[in-house]
């Protein structure tokens, strides 16, 4: 008997506690397929001249309204087949990448500095200052962005330029009081407080001490502005006040395959299939990170 228990002490049963490995595979499942889709989007956004097998904006009427590889009449020098100008629908969904990843990475990171430093000065300094900014950020989230997006195209021209400014002037309002929000608790907390008694300014305590702990809200907002910003940038090329042709985008090949949707299906279903993946993937991304970031969320 004193063996057996002297065996189990020596040598303890392996621990069966925790959960095993196989689920915390699918558990992050929906980490690793959104990181290889958006991955994937920015490889092909950068290599995209080496990537595509013809010029995007080469027109060759005599291959006009080529099918898909894989239906009858399609052949495989056009995989996936061409627009009714005879443009290869691959290598403009490969440009396309590259124009949609520009916009959504300038948007955001004007955006997201704007907000910030915004939402931590009215957090942290309060009283008028976080009243006025406040509601001007009010006016911001109330006003139509579609409708500025129209005016400012009809006044300066439709444009690269034109759809960063159109989604940047209103596109700071959310991050601004979601971060006035997380200031306002950073700023009651104890090392807060230690910091204004030890003389730190008001700008060495928001750079210090309220900027770090307000960065986990501000990468997941981050993250799920990057699907928003691509279905943005989609739908105002689709009507005309996003990036002009023979310019390709994703909203603007979903636009020109609207006259063929009944013969020419093509044209529009694969730039929307890279739309929806590329939103879906930026939303799971930036759910699994809140999970990840926020102690509140995360599951144990």
């Amino acid at each position: 008997m004193l063996s057996v228990v002297a065996d189990t002490v020596t040598n303890p049963s392996p621990k069966t506690s925790g959960p095993p490995r196989k689920g915390r595979f699918f558990k992050n499942i929906w980490f690793f397929i959104p990181a290889i889709v958006l991955t994937l989007l920015v490889l092909t956004a950068i290599f995209a001249p080496l990537l595509a097998p013809y010029d995007p904006i080469k027109v060759s009427m005599r291959e006009k309204l080529l099918p898909p590889f894989f239906m009858e009449g399609g052949t495989t020098k056009h995989l996936l087949g061409t627009d009714k100008l005879g443009r290869d629908i691959l290598s403009r969904a490969i440009f396309g990448a590259r124009i949609s990843l520009s916009v959504s990475l300038i948007v955001i990171a004007i955006t997201a500095s704007i907000g910030t430093v915004l939402g931590i000065s009215a957090g942290y300094l309060g009283g008028r200052t976080e009243a006025f900014l406040m509601r001007v950020t009010d006016v911001s989230m109330a006003f139509p962005g579609l409708l500025l997006a129209m005016l400012l195209s009809v006044s300066i021209g439709p444009g690269f330029w034109t759809v960063i400014l159109a989604l940047s002037i209103l596109g700071w309002a959310p991050y601004a009081r979601l971060i006035r929000g997380e200031a306002l608790r950073v700023r009651g907390s104890d090392f807060v407080a230690q910091a204004r008694v030890n003389g730190a300014s008001p700008m060495r305590i928001m750079l210090k001490h309220v900027f770090p702990n307000v960065l986990n809200p501000l990468i997941v907002v981050m993250t799920l502005a990057v699907g928003f910003i691509i279905l943005a940038e989609a739908a105002m090329s689709y009507l005309g006040i996003g990036v002009p042709p023979p310019e390709p985008s994703w909203g603007s090949m979903v636009a020109d395959g609207r006259s063929e949707i009944d013969r020419a299906w093509w044209i529009s279903l694969f730039p929307g299939i890279a739309i929806g993946l590329v939103v879906l993937s930026g939303n799971f991304l930036g759910d699994w990170i809140r999970d990840k970031l926020d102690p509140r969320l995360r599951q144990v």
